[in-house]
């Protein structure tokens, strides 16, 4: 029964996804609501998986010296089951209009503008990943649509805005919506926001909980009369020593600073990854994608190998280290003490909606170790203080442990005129000195600041720009330049003052960067508060890629290779390393205590479950 229903729930997440989920999160407040598309979703978006997936089935066709109708039920055939129907559904939809179109001769960019999958706003270049056919791209484009647009049931499907209009799916629908909008578990009976299901916001992202009927059950929490008679903070550690009559929790980890990690993160927090063989043909068979339900599930994010709430060991290449799995070996007693409330285009502006959905209840916390990533996309508009301020106010509790500010960096919101939006010197001074002075009235005494500086983004193109994409390597077509500019132009770039071939516009960018990471150091240098410390330390980026030459590897080899654009498994795990042998030798305080109790611990209690 289990099953059946998490295969019914992957199929309809994949549908909900399609439809609410991308890189770009729904606007807020006052931002304006994108117009109507298929799907309901961005055309950015929807115009780039368009072309990822026909770019598939073409190569595939190529590879096996097969029709391209045959190369697609080779595709849906390489998908697991519980995913099939829906892959046989698109086949069955689209197949014969792409099929028809790429027998002529005509690449990706057509196909997915004729099929309406790609849009031209008024004004706007016509976007395209290849190079244009020899007629020009607008030429074979008109000539694709006459093609396309006598097909009925194609313009019908078009037209059907939303899979949450079909009334026995609404509810969930609904349901669904809700828990990716507020980053809860969607299966969680005892409503704590913790759940003992790995995806779709359970165990993945948060502490695995170890009873979920009970809602004063949870990691982290501070223990119920030390546990004597059952384990309320699921770290493993519960009973009464016969020997002693003493709690196993009172004994070992009374006063031993435990701290968990919460994490409050945009998609690099999250862990965003595309595995790069769902998209190299000469790698592709059904082993490719036997874990594409779980990646579904977790909106591509696999936190679950994070440099901050990593747990388990890598499948995605290199290896997992983490803050968290560092500070459950330092201290036994934070087993399962992690959030990962990240969301894959996470900014300044939707910091709120995250902090909401950590669970944080003073009077049962026993502290916490608060890392905030702050995003490539900050606008000037925004004030910093304005959203912490609102974020601690939902709380109504304080903050314990420290807060870890910094990561990719306070820069850039996403608009056409980047320059123009970039946060100035002036500003990132004004909004981050606010910002820690409302800390400094909700903080505990003895807490922890950490700035970190701002990246240089050149590393991307330096490293990336002529090399080829998974996608073009079979045909030596697609290099991470193309991507760059495809998807600059369909205004769905990540960072586009660094993925683009404008070198001044490169250079102005890490320019900003280096002013606002010295306001940063500055502060740190200079300002002083009554209830927490401050540090601050470079993004270790630099240290990273020489970590890795000297494992004889090259820099590119840390960037994802489907996005070109996050830090991959090998980068996160080298970064996690050297941000803590910085802490551990300069502010040894931030990381707590070592429990002289480990050892017997683990020889007493073997873990209850895993995570």
């Amino acid at each position: 029964m289990k099953e059946s229903r998490q295969t019914f729930l992957n199929l309809f997440l994949l549908l909900l996804l399609l439809k609410t989920s991308s890189s770009s999160p729904p606007p807020r407040g006052k931002d304006p609501r994108p117009p109507s598309l298929p799907f309901g979703l961005y055309k950015g978006h929807t115009c780039v998986g368009c072309v990822l997936v026909v770019s598939v089935i073409e190569q595939l066709a190529q590879w096996h010296n097969s029709t391209v109708k045959a190369a697609m039920e080779r595709l849906c055939d390489y998908i697991p089951e519980k995913l099939q129907g829906f892959c046989y559904m698109l086949a069955e939809l689209y197949g014969p209009h792409i099929a028809e179109l790429i027998d002529r001769e005509m690449n990706a960019d057509v196909v997915c503008h004729s099929l309406r999958l790609c849009k031209q706003e008024p004004g706007q270049l016509l976007c395209h990943l290849y190079s244009p056919p020899k007629v020009g791209l607008s030429v074979a484009i008109r000539k694709a649509k006459r093609i396309t647009k006598t097909s009925k049931d194609l313009k019908s499907f078009l037209g059907f805005s939303s899979v949450c209009a079909f009334p026995l799916l609404a509810n969930l629908c609904e349901k669904i919506k809700y828990v990716l909008r507020n980053k809860l578990p969607f299966e969680d009976f005892d409503g704590d926001k913790f759940s003992t299901f790995p995806t779709l916001r359970g165990y993945h992202w948060r502490g695995r909980d170890c009873n979920d009927k009970n809602t004063t059950v949870y990691p982290g929490r501070r223990p119920d009369n030390w546990d004597a008679k059952s384990d309320s903070n699921c770290n493993g550690i519960w009973g009464v020593d016969p020997k002693d009559g003493i709690p196993y929790e009172e004994k070992f980890c009374k006063g031993a600073d435990s701290k968990g990690v919460v994490l409050l993160g945009d998609s690099a927090g999250a862990h965003f990854h595309i595995p790069p063989e769902w998209m190299t043909i000469t790698q592709m068979s059904a082993k490719s994608f036997v874990n594409l339900p779980m990646a579904f599930s977790d909106e591509l994010d696999w936190p679950q190998f994070s440099e901050i709430t990593g747990f388990l060991n890598s499948t995605i290449g290199g290896w997992t280290d983490s803050l968290y799995l560092r500070l459950r070996k330092r201290n036994r007693c934070n087993h399962r003490d992690l959030q990962n409330i990240s969301q894959n285009g996470g900014s300044s502006g939707n910091i709120l909606s995250l902090i909401k959905s950590i669970h944080y209840l003073a009077e049962a916390l026993l502290s916490a170790l608060i890392l905030t990533a702050v995003f490539c996309r900050f606008s000037s508009k925004t004030s910093l203080h304005h959203s912490i301020k609102r974020g601690y106010q939902a709380f109504g509790v304080p903050f314990w442990g420290f807060l870890i500010q910094g990561r990719i960096g306070i820069l850039f919101f996403r608009e056409r005129d980047t320059l123009a939006h970039m946060t100035t010197p002036k500003e990132m001074l004004s909004n981050v000195v606010q910002a820690l002075q409302y800390l400094d009235s909700h903080l505990p005494n003895g807490s922890h600041v950490i700035l970190t500086g701002l990246v240089d983004g050149r590393f991307l193109w330096d490293n990336l720009h002529d090399r080829y994409h998974p996608l073009g390597q079979l045909n030596k077509d697609v290099t991470y330049s193309q991507l760059y500019t495809f998807l600059d132009c369909l205004q769905v770039s990540p960072c586009s003052g660094w993925l683009t071939p404008n070198e001044t516009l490169r250079n102005l960018t890490s320019e900003r960067a280096l002013q606002l990471s010295n306001v940063l150091k500055e502060i740190a240098r200079s300002e002083k508060f009554a209830n927490f410390d401050i540090f601050y330390m470079d993004f270790p980026l630099r240290q990273t890629a020489e970590e890795w030459r000297k494992m004889g590897g090259e820099p590119w080899q840390l960037i994802e290779p489907v996005d070109g654009f996050h830090p991959n498994q090998i980068a996160a795990a080298l970064g996690t390393g050297i941000i803590w042998q910085r802490a551990l030798h300069e502010w040894p305080q931030v990381l707590g205590k070592a429990n002289p109790f480990n050892d017997q611990i683990e020889a007493i209690f073997k873990d209850q479950g895993g995570h």
